[in-house]
Parts: structure tokens; sequence; C-alpha cells
């Protein structure tokens, strides 16, 4: 009830006024957008879940990487007593950065294959070099192993044992370890040949000249089962055949390939085959995904053989490594380690690295 001057009663409260009109409200109000008919309404975005303490770990900086351990700047460090001191150089960086990578966590048990179906690629030096340099930065349960359907070599060019024993014994008694609560690692040793300081074992092919015995895919399939259980990692020599059924079975078996050869026309056109092949017959995934190791053959290297090789399987392959020649692992019989030059133990690290980032 308002009073005959217009003012309200004063229990009653005067409302501010409205705004005045802006210059767009003029303009008509926007048209609603309308969902088609039967069209359920759009889900809510889903919200992210809370971080974890895991996120948190893996959110941390790569820890620093120390004082330098080698060259000169190390010698600066010890003449100094410590007062001044240097990081790593690039190649001790590129060492340590290499040593990470063959240490690198696996996720169970892995297999390389060395592979070129010629004689004479160095696929026996190459398994040896690999499975060493992966003993001695893992620290062992590591296997170098001779898969030749006949006889091959490394049992020759490896550390003998106080046996003779081959892939072909360790077949026959294979029943001894099927018991997987009573077979032990150490019942291995009447059948493989430890590496002594090199970290690793070897199991050679058959090695009588008499034998019949061979090894086929189910054999293969049957080692390579039971020595998973006791190996974080087998490097795996091939032989020259590709059609032989134990080739086929160790390249199935495969997490990583490795494509070797030697800088020369027959040994690098044997290997180009090869990958057509495999190309070819589907394991296009497993070709792109190697890595082709080139080993100069003589002391004067073929540089422009060795740039069409890098060419080819650059395309090819995930990485293309180099490794130096060297006398040591030239004569044929036991590798000596000790002899090898600073420039192939670099070389092989690296060799080794770029195979452990595909595991």
């Amino acid at each position: 009830m308002s009073t005959d001057n217009g003012s309200y009663p004063p229990w009653v409260q005067e409302t501010e006024p409205a705004p005045s009109a802006g210059p767009w409200s003029a303009l008509p109000a926007p048209p609603a957008v309308l969902a088609p008919r039967g069209t359920a309404p759009a889900p809510a975005p889903a919200k992210a879940p809370p971080p974890t303490l895991d996120d948190l770990l893996a959110d941390r900086p790569a820890p620093p990487m120390g004082p330098a351990r080698t060259g000169w700047r190390a010698m600066v460090r010890r003449a100094s007593a410590g007062l001044v001191t240097l990081g790593p150089g690039p190649a001790e960086v590129r060492h340590r950065t290499a040593v990470a990578a063959v240490q690198r966590s696996l996720d169970g048990p892995k297999t390389v294959v060395v592979v070129n179906p010629k004689g004479g690629a160095i696929k026996t030096t190459t398994t040896l070099m690999i499975a060493r340099t992966l003993g001695i930065h893992r620290g062992g349960y590591v296997l170098g192993w001779d898969n030749n359907e006949t006889r091959g070599t490394m049992g020759w060019r490896a550390n003998p044992a106080r046996h003779t024993n081959t892939a072909v014994d360790l077949l026959r008694d294979l029943d001894r370890f099927a018991d997987v609560r009573s077979a032990r690692v150490g019942d291995l040793d009447n059948y493989v040949r430890s590496q002594g300081d090199a970290q690793f074992d070897v199991l050679a092919s058959d090695e009588d000249a008499e034998s019949s015995a061979s090894i086929d895919a189910k054999a293969f399939k049957d080692l390579h089962r039971t020595l998973s259980r006791f190996y974080r990692v087998m490097v795996v020599d091939t032989g020259n055949n590709m059609r032989a059924s134990n080739w086929e079975a160790a390249v199935a078996e495969a997490d990583q390939l490795v494509i070797v050869s030697t800088v020369r026309e027959d040994t690098g056109q044997s290997a180009a085959w090869m990958a057509d092949a495999l190309n070819t017959s589907g394991r296009g995934d497993l070709v792109a995904a190697a890595v082709t190791v080139l080993a100069e053959p003589a002391a004067v290297a073929d540089k422009a053989l060795r740039a069409r090789l890098h060419r080819h399987f650059g395309q090819l392959t995930r990485a293309v490594v180099d490794v130096p020649y060297d006398p040591a692992l030239i004569g044929g019989g036991p590798i000596a380690y000790d002899a090898l030059s600073s420039a192939s133990h670099a070389a092989w690290l690296e060799a080794t690295a770029a195979i452990a980032e595909g595991l």
C-alpha cells in the first residue's frame, strides 16, 4: 500500500533501480542450439586421476654424472687433490651413456639373433663380443649360443671348459631341467663353458666329426624354453642356411635381430639378399628394427664401399654401427679380450648399446 504522496510504508525497503539499458540491449538474444531429437547429451569429460608417487618419482631430473673418471680431466682432479673437479668430456659421456643403455632394465628374458647367410661374415665374433659386453656391464646371466644345425666354431673361439659337452648333450639330458623346483643354474655348468672375467657362458654346437646329430626347429625351441629360465639375455649365432628349420626357429624367437657384415661386396650383398627375403616373407618389422654391424676386414678401409653399405642398411634397419679392424679378432682361436684396442672396446660397446635399446 502506498501513501497519498507516493511513498512506501517504512517496513518496505525500496530496491535499487534497474541499470539503464546498454547499447546492445536492443539486439535479439541468440537462438538456442538444440540437439537433434533422440540424441543423448555429450558425456562430461573424464576427470584425470590424481597424480601418484610413481608420477612424482618419474618426474625427477636425471642425476648428475659426477666428476670425470678418465682422461686429462680426471688427472687434474687427482693432481689437485680434488680441489679442481671437472665433469666428464664428450668421449666419457658417450661411454657412460652407452653403458647405461646396456644396463637398462628388461621386462623378461631376451633373445638376440645374429644373422648373415654367408660364411666369414664374423657372425661368431659378433656373437662373442656382444655377449661379452653384456656380461661385463650387466653382471652375468648372459649366454652366447652357437645355433648351427651341425657344427659351428664358437666352441673353438671360446675359452675351454673341463668338459666338451655341447647343445646336443644338453638336449639329450634336457629332462633333468624339466622340474622347475629342482633344476638349478649350477647344473648347467656341465654343458656350458664359462668365460671367466667376461661373465658370460657359451653353449657350443656339435663338435663330434663322426656324429650325425643335428639341431632342428623343435630341438631349438626346447632348448630355448629351458635356457630362458636361467639367462637374462641369449645371443644366438646362426648358421649359413636360411632354409634350415633351426635358423627359422631362432629368427622367430628374436627380440632383436643383428645383421652383420664385413665391408666387402660379397658379405654385404649376402646380408642385403637375406634382408630382402625376410621382408618378402612377412618379417619386415623385424628387419626395420634390426641393428646392422659393419666390420672392417682390413687395416685399410674401403671408405666408398662403407658409405654405400651405410646408405643401404641405413634405410633398411634401425641403426648401423661400425667396428674397426682389430688383429686380435682375426686369428680364429680364443679371443684375447685384453689384447683388443681401445677403439674396438668403444665400438663394440656402442654396437651393444644400440642392440640393448631394442630389447
